[in-house]
């Protein structure tokens, strides 16, 4: 059965990347820090828009490598990871992977919106943002977060500033603000600078707040 399974889409970087960074190390103080300290490091895109948005469900509420055992063993059960193979698949052998009854009805949803043509896929590279972000929160189990990290690590989209990010505020609160609570207000203040380049600095400030880099 495995031998059958697609191969994992090779990692692709954003193509702007290169001319971003040097913007924000031109604009901004904590940016000249970072960028050199991961010199050839850049956000990884891997894997289609369907499996993407499966994963982020997968992942909600739960740690890292939880997330990354649910979703092994949830991978392994269609043939390939598409939503006429997931809606394939027996609810009990579902839950026997790990996912709640709430995931799995989450899934099912997002099957179903892309099988049945709901989603305007093709158009997507065409759309605003907040048109993307529009039709993806009208599933269930996708709120703007998921949304948003859709746009940035699917879409490659260059000047996303998640707001909702725990990760985005904490890592604004120690590198600007010594530390001190930060305000929505606050953290867009602080991207003014690294305007229309966002999606870059937020993913050093993940970057550096972790050892690893993060991936969807």
């Amino acid at each position: 059965m495995a031998a059958s399974k697609k191969p994992l889409t090779a990692p692709v970087e954003p193509a702007y990347w290169a001319e971003a960074c040097k913007h924000l190390v031109k604009k901004d103080r904590v940016m000249k820090r970072l960028i050199p300290q991961f010199e050839g490091a850049a956000l990884q895109v891997r894997g289609d828009a369907f499996s993407t948005l499966a994963r982020s469900i997968v992942g909600q509420q739960i740690s890292v490598q939880a997330a990354q055992t649910v979703w092994d063993r949830f991978a392994a059960l269609p043939r390939s990871m598409t939503p006429g193979a997931v809606l394939k698949l027996k609810v009990d052998d579902m839950r026997a992977a790990g996912l709640s009854a709430r995931k799995v009805d989450y899934l099912v949803d997002l099957a179903l919106h892309f099988a049945g043509g709901k989603l305007h896929v093709k158009d997507w590279e065409g759309m605003e943002d907040e048109a993307i972000i529009a039709e993806l929160v009208a599933i269930r189990g996708i709120g703007r977060w998921t949304a948003e990290m859709f746009l940035i690590f699917h879409l490659m989209r260059p000047n996303v500033l998640p707001l909702d990010d725990v990760g985005l505020i904490n890592g604004i609160s120690q590198h600007y603000f010594s530390g001190d609570p930060v305000s929505r207000s606050d953290a867009r203040e602080v991207a003014e600078a690294w305007k229309p380049w966002c999606s870059v600095a937020t993913w050093y400030i993940w970057r550096s707040l972790a050892p690893l880099p993060v991936d969807y």
